[in-house]
């Protein structure tokens, strides 16, 4: 997955695109292995689970920030909100949306989200493009004032490391093809921009189509702010599998075709979903607790589209 998001860069960055198509191609390309990266190897990096060693997850950790991202906000973010606090409103970071979009049964409803089923493709492939320009700056900023960068410069230390980390993306994936490919500056902007219309795209349908389905529940605490189950129980009614017999996309998308396995064990590595699954199900099973699965991707699509339609009527 690296060598497919760096070599296409390595070869605009020395020249050698000659035709447009090519350039847009080379981009594209890179977007497949941005998506890679981020989901066969950052994602278990960062929830400690790629390695053993520490030291080598650190590491591997880093390599969102190489892709334009930033692992500290994305560790607040998935590992601590999503995971802890899965499809809960106002506390699941994955909820929260712009207005126009409507991830919540519990959610304010607006008249646009009758919509939302239809245009909420393009804004998925915005996702990435969001997180290399804007939203990791607000994410940190509001990490800070919820507590989870409280110790002494650790906001600022943060912020000028993803700052200097997003200088060098834009360095390398998109000034140095400016310079050398010789084209207009716009059109390698408009192929850099599909390498991540591409990514957001692939990321954001994978990670949504575990979640905002049909046969998820939604809980609400109570006035006390308890949720009424146990965690194991709360990650089973509120996540989905799709797709389990297929090896191709379970390497494509580092196993995440498996999201019940992830959710109530995140920090096993991916590969070994495949063998766990049987004694996931079947403990599910034993406790009265459900196990969601589609058995295709286009299944879990179609339903997800059709929960998204269902969340925009009031």
């Amino acid at each position: 997955m690296m060598a497919l998001f760096l070599l296409p860069l390595i070869v605009l960055s020395s020249g050698l695109a000659s035709t447009v198509w090519m350039v847009f191609g080379l981009y594209i390309v890179s977007g497949f292995g941005m998506a890679g990266i981020g989901m066969g190897v950052m994602h278990d990096a960062i929830h400690g689970s790629y390695s053993k060693n520490k030291k080598i997850n650190t590491l591997l950790g880093y390599t969102f920030n190489l892709i334009g991202a930033n692992a500290t906000v994305w560790k607040i973010q998935h590992n601590v909100l999503h995971h802890t606090f899965t499809n809960i409103e106002n506390a699941d970071d994955d909820l929260n949306a712009p207005f126009f979009l409507r991830f919540s049964p519990h959610a304010k409803h607006y008249w646009v989200h009758q919509f939302q089923h239809i245009y909420i493709w393009f804004f998925y492939g915005l996702a990435t493009i969001s997180w290399i320009t804007t939203k990791d700056f607000v994410r940190l900023k509001r990490y800070k004032n919820m507590g989870f960068l409280d110790k002494k410069h650790e906001y600022k230390k943060n912020l000028v490391s993803m700052t200097l980390w997003k200088l060098l993306y834009y360095s390398y994936a998109l000034l140095l093809p400016m310079i050398m490919v010789p084209f207009s500056w716009w059109i390698i902007l408009l192929a850099f921009l599909s390498m991540h219309f591409v990514t957001g795209l692939l990321v954001s349908i994978v990670f949504q189509i575990a979640h905002i389905m049909p046969v998820n529940e939604f809980p609400l605490p109570d006035e006390q702010g308890i949720i009424n189950d146990n965690w194991y129980s709360h990650q089973f009614a509120t996540t989905s599998n799709f797709s389990p017999n297929s090896n191709l996309l379970f390497w494509l998308i580092g196993g995440l075709n498996y999201q019940v396995e992830h959710h109530v064990l995140p920090d096993v590595c991916h590969v070994h979903y495949k063998e766990l699954t049987k004694i996931v199900s079947e403990t599910a099973q034993e406790y009265g607790m459900p196990y969601h699965c589609k058995k295709s991707v286009g299944k879990a699509i179609c339903d997800h589209t059709k929960m998204l339609r269902t969340l925009g009527r009031k």
